[in-house]
């Protein structure tokens, strides 16, 4: 079974890719901030950066789903919830 830090890893993954498909230069940002963490991750196995930037994209990803709610599924936030509580 997976660990909470691999849930985590997974979901900020989600969350990675999502904001790629939405093509919005706004979220360069956290895109390169989220490969990075997901990457140190895969490294050390240090959850602190997932958790830091799954917070910050969790919120992020609130707003967006609040103005436009079809721009993606609520499976991205539910994943990123559950992993960071």
């Amino acid at each position: 079974m997976e660990n909470k830090s691999e849930k985590l890893r997974d979901a900020c993954q989600l969350a990675h890719d999502t904001f790629k498909k939405l093509k919005n230069p706004a979220f360069h940002e956290i895109i390169s901030k989220l490969e990075f963490v997901i990457g140190s991750y895969d490294y050390d196995k240090n959850p602190v950066g997932l958790i830091e930037f799954g917070k910050i994209a969790l919120g992020m990803l609130k707003e967006v789903k609040k103005k436009n709610p079809k721009k993606f599924g609520k499976e991205v936030i539910t994943k990123l919830e559950d992993s960071l509580m």
